[in-house]
């Protein structure tokens, strides 16, 4: 059900200490209507590499995501918040993901009892570590996520963290990834011992973007992705 009366406040994210002479990030976190009832479920949302939170496909299933009545969070990254497009370190990443996360629980009363984390490309990345490590989630939802170098399947595969999962994982990827080739993905996810989902965009790249010839829109593409995550983190709640 969509809640039309759902409102977005701007928040600002301390960091540890300051990347770039940034001392805080800033994000979106949106309410839903009549929050905390119901079944309380939080979100946090990472941006890729190179991008922001204003990333259309970011702030499009953030949104969508608030109006189906989750506590969804979206953030910038320090190097985002800096203007600038090379990332950060990943203990920086992780870190900054930590406190965007903590955000969700400023206020006790109003804290979710239930949590996802995911992100698209690197936010997909940094998600994954982040709950393979000491942050508790009830799943992680990983988009586009870069399992390899670009082009090179058995080349520099970024899956150990997805061994330490102990959370169920969604990987929404597109059949034209080229950090993603889905036979290495395949297997894989026979070595990861966590439920684990695969949901496939035809023709879409690392950041589920398809080609003008495929005919469809990029809010069709992005409607997609968000049914995606919703069904599958309703599923794994047994809504």
């Amino acid at each position: 059900m969509v809640e039309p009366s759902a409102r977005f406040q701007e928040v600002q994210i301390p960091l540890d200490e300051p990347v770039d002479g940034v001392a805080a990030v800033s994000g979106v976190l949106g309410v839903p209507e009549w929050w905390p009832t119901g079944s309380r479920v939080g979100v946090v949302l990472a941006h890729a590499s190179g991008r922001s939170m204003q990333e259309p496909l970011v702030e499009g299933i953030q949104r969508g995501l608030t109006e189906r009545k989750y506590l969804a969070l979206r953030f910038n990254f320090p190097f985002a918040e800096a203007g600038k497009s090379r990332a950060d370190a990943m203990p920086v990443l992780e870190s900054a993901f930590r406190h965007a996360v903590a955000v969700l629980s400023r206020d006790p009363s109003a804290s979710p009892a239930h949590l996802f984390v995911g992100g698209i490309g690197l936010g997909a990345q940094v998600a994954v570590r982040a709950a393979a490590t000491r942050l508790r989630v009830d799943g992680v939802f990983a988009l586009g996520y870069p399992l390899h170098a670009r082009d090179e399947p058995t080349k520099h595969v970024r899956a150990e963290p997805l061994y330490r999962l102990v959370a169920p994982i969604l990987f929404v990827q597109g059949s034209r990834d080229r950090n993603c080739d889905l036979e290495a993905l395949h297997r894989t996810l026979t070595r990861v011992g966590v439920p684990k989902t695969l949901h496939v965009i035809p023709e879409a790249d690392n950041m589920l973007a398809v080609p003008r010839r495929s005919g469809r829109p990029a809010e069709d593409v992005h409607r997609e992705v968000l049914e995606a995550v919703d069904i599958w983190m309703r599923s794994v709640l047994g809504a």
